[in-house]
């Protein structure tokens, strides 16, 4: 079992992020992604203190972590909740406005 569980909103993002880089790299690339992604957050699941809060993006009590150039927003809680996986270059304040 897993130490950490996904919210439909960062399991859509994963797949969306998946489907744009297989589109765009290649699917080799979307693979070593997505698979770079579940190994963070399995990092997160185990080590949950090396995320920092972001009261500039939102005031929700949520955690950020980055991976290559992707916001892992997650709640730390057992087990870890991951509540978005958003591009860092995307509008963040908007999207977690919106979803948390």
């Amino acid at each position: 079992m897993s130490a950490f569980v996904l919210s439909p909103d960062s399991d859509e993002d994963i797949w969306t992020i998946w489907q744009y880089l297989a589109q765009d790299a290649g699917i080799s690339v979307a693979n070593y992604i997505e698979a770079e992604l579940y190994e963070a957050f399995e990092t997160l699941a185990r080590s949950p203190g090396i995320g920092h809060r972001r009261a500039d993006l939102t005031a929700a009590p949520v955690f950020f972590f980055v991976a290559h150039q992707y916001m892992i927003v997650y709640r730390k809680s057992f087990p870890l909740e991951i509540a978005a996986v958003i591009h860092g270059k995307r509008n963040l304040p908007r999207i977690l406005g919106e979803r948390l």
